[in-house]
C-alpha cells in the first residue's frame, strides 16, 4: 500500500510539470539536444553586414521590387524591420515599390540541424514576407535542381502560412500528388511566432512555435532530384510584394512590414 501511495504521488507530480510547461519551455519538437552555432539578434543600430546581405532587385517574381533603400530596412530596439513602401523617389529609381530584404550568402550556410526564426507579420493586399532557404554553392546545376526550402510564406490577409518544399522533382517532373510536399497552418499574424525547421539526412521537419506542422521525407526508388537536400543552405527573409501568386499591390495599404526579432541556428548535440 506505501509503494503504491509513493507510486500516484510521484505520477502526479511528473503530471504536474508536465502541464506546467508553456509555449517557451519547448523549442523542438524532436526533444532534442542542440547546440546553438549561429544567430542574429539585431542589437545593433545597422545590419551585420558581416552575416548579412542586402537582397539586390532580380528578375524572379518575387524580387522586382527589392532595394537597398534605408526606409526598406530599419534597425531598432532589437528588431530588424524589413518593408514594404510606395516609392517616392522615382526620379532615382522607377519602380512603383521597395522591399527589403536580407540573406546569408557567402556568409552563413550550414548542412543539417535546426533554424529558427522568431518574427511578427503584418498585412496589405499583395504583401508576400517570406523566410526562406538555398542552396550556397549548387551542385547539381541550375535552379530548380538544388531545392528550395521555405520556412514561411505569407499571402495578404490570410490568417495561415505555407510551409513548402521545392524541387526539380516537383517543379520538372511535376510530382506532387505521390507526396506532401507543402503545408498550411493557421497562424495570429498579429503576435510574435517562431517559423522553424529541423532537418535531417532523411527528411525536413516543418514547425511552428515548437510543433511540427508537415514533414517531408526522404523516398527511395525515385528519381534522385527528389532530395538535393544533401548540401549546405543559407538563409533568406525578405517583405516581398506583387507577383502572380499574390496578386497586385494596394499602394494604400502600405507602408507593410516583417519585424524579425532573431534569427538562431542549431546543431544536434
Amino acid at each position: 500500500m506505501r509503494n503504491y501511495v509513493l507510486l500516484v504521488v510521484t505520477f502526479m507530480l511528473l503530471a504536474h510539470c508536465k502541464l506546467a510547461k508553456g509555449p517557451d519551455d519547448v523549442s523542438s519538437v524532436s526533444n532534442k539536444n542542440w547546440d546553438l552555432v549561429w544567430e542574429d539578434s539585431f542589437d545593433d543600430s545597422v545590419l551585420d553586414t558581416t552575416k548579412w546581405n542586402v537582397i539586390k532587385r532580380n528578375t524572379a517574381d518575387w524580387g522586382n521590387y527589392m532595394s537597398d533603400h534605408p526606409d526598406c530596412i530599419i534597425l531598432k530596439d532589437g528588431k530588424l524591420y524589413l518593408r514594404g513602401i510606395v516609392n517616392l523617389d522615382r526620379p532615382e529609381d522607377t519602380a512603383k515599390y521597395l522591399t527589403g530584404g536580407v540573406n546569408t550568402k557567402g556568409k552563413f550556410a550550414f548542412q543539417y540541424g535546426k533554424v529558427e526564426i522568431h518574427a511578427k507579420l503584418e498585412s496589405a493586399k499583395g504583401a508576400w514576407p517570406a523566410m526562406w532557404m538555398l542552396a550556397d554553392k549548387p551542385k547539381y546545376g541550375a535552379y530548380p535542381r538544388n531545392g528550395e526550402i521555405d520556412l514561411m510564406e505569407h499571402l495578404n490577409y490570410e490568417n495561415k502560412i505555407y510551409q513548402t518544399v521545392h524541387s526539380y522533382y516537383t517543379l520538372e517532373l511535376k510530382q506532387k500528388k505521390n507526396l506532401q510536399y507543402y503545408a498550411t497552418t493557421e497562424v495570429n499574424t498579429e503576435e510574435y511566432n517562431t517559423y522553424g525547421l529541423e532537418w535531417y539526412p532523411d527528411k525536413l521537419m516543418f514547425t511552428l512555435n515548437g510543433k511540427n506542422t508537415f514533414t517531408y521525407p526522404r523516398i527511395k526508388d525515385v528519381d534522385p532530384s527528389q532530395w538535393p537536400f544533401d548540401q549546405p543552405f543559407y538563409i533568406m527573409i525578405d517583405q516581398q510584394l506583387g507577383g502572380s501568386w499574390v496578386g497586385k499591390v494596394d499602394p494604400d495599404d502600405l507602408p507593410v512590414q516583417m519585424i524579425v526579432d532573431w534569427v538562431r541556428v542549431y546543431r544536434e548535440k
